[in-house]
């Protein structure tokens, strides 16, 4: 089977896991990785499932020990070595489940051109007729300043734009969106539901927990405002506790977790 037209039938989802979920102690945790592989797995009866992957950073860095705060050129010697061993780790895992998978790296300006985005999307469609699970990640290996997202919370949601899902979750270890900070107020609650985004929310600093993570709850607001804005939803839920994903996307139930829905007309 092949084809450059999207299938009818299953809803696509873009599922985006930021390195916080990944990596703990400056290593890649394997069995996150074998855990999330096996939700994607078990979606795939339901969904077409898009990946949207963090770590590679990460995974360079237990090869060559280098501060990727030091120069540019750090980071992308670190993205060099580890996007073939994050896609290494990927293909052995998804293997056992009789699953392909397969990478593309994208930029900023892979979304800025109308001819280079169709190719992207053509090549989505196929791959995902075909039962493939395409791996994003952006390109930090080449990628200029002036050309890059900079964290992939912003870049799945053009992912999830451009190529036409019905959802994009966010795993995270934010597991939601407070209506109140929860590091200053202990009866913070999660808001299940969110159809607005103060600007002044979107414009705060991001503010990352992990060494090798890039955005913070900002750039999680920035992609679901983006989305909002283009009549499109998000979910943002917990990446260590899958089952709340899981839950939600096989059973509809919506126990934890923040849902970014636009407004009702």
């Amino acid at each position: 089977m092949s084809t450059d037209a999207r299938p009818a039938g299953k809803k696509r989802v873009v599922i985006k896991v930021g390195s916080s979920s990944l990596v703990e102690n400056e290593q890649l945790v394997l069995a996150r990785i074998e855990a999330l592989c096996k939700l994607i797995a078990d979606l795939l009866s339901k969904y077409e499932v898009v990946l949207v992957s963090s770590g590679a950073v990460a995974a360079g860095y237990t090869e060559v020990k280098l501060d990727k705060t030091c120069s540019p050129a750090h980071k992308q010697t670190l993205a060099s070595v580890g996007q073939p061993l994050l896609m290494h780790t990927y293909h052995e895992i998804f293997e056992k489940y009789d699953i392909c998978c397969a990478q593309l790296l994208l930029g900023f300006h892979d979304f800025d051109s109308r001819t280079r985005t169709q190719h992207a999307v053509d090549a989505v469609n196929v791959l995902l007729a075909n039962g493939v699970v395409p791996i994003v990640n952006e390109n930090d290996a080449t990628a200029t300043p002036d050309w890059v997202f900079g964290d992939n919370d912003r870049m799945a949601a053009h992912v999830s734009h451009f190529f036409d899902a019905d959802l994009l979750v966010i795993l995270s270890d934010i597991d939601g969106y407070y209506d109140s900070n929860p590091r200053e107020n202990p009866d913070a609650k999660v808001l299940k539901f969110v159809d607005h985004i103060p600007e002044s929310a979107l414009s705060e600093v991001a503010s990352p927990n992990n060494a090798f993570a890039t955005g913070g709850i900002v750039t999680k607001l920035k992609a679901a405002d983006f989305l909002m804005k283009r009549n499109r939803k998000m979910f943002l839920t917990s990446g260590f506790d899958l089952s709340l994903i899981r839950e939600y996307l096989l059973e509809g139930k919506h126990n934890n977790g923040t849902l970014f829905l636009p407004k009702s007309k």
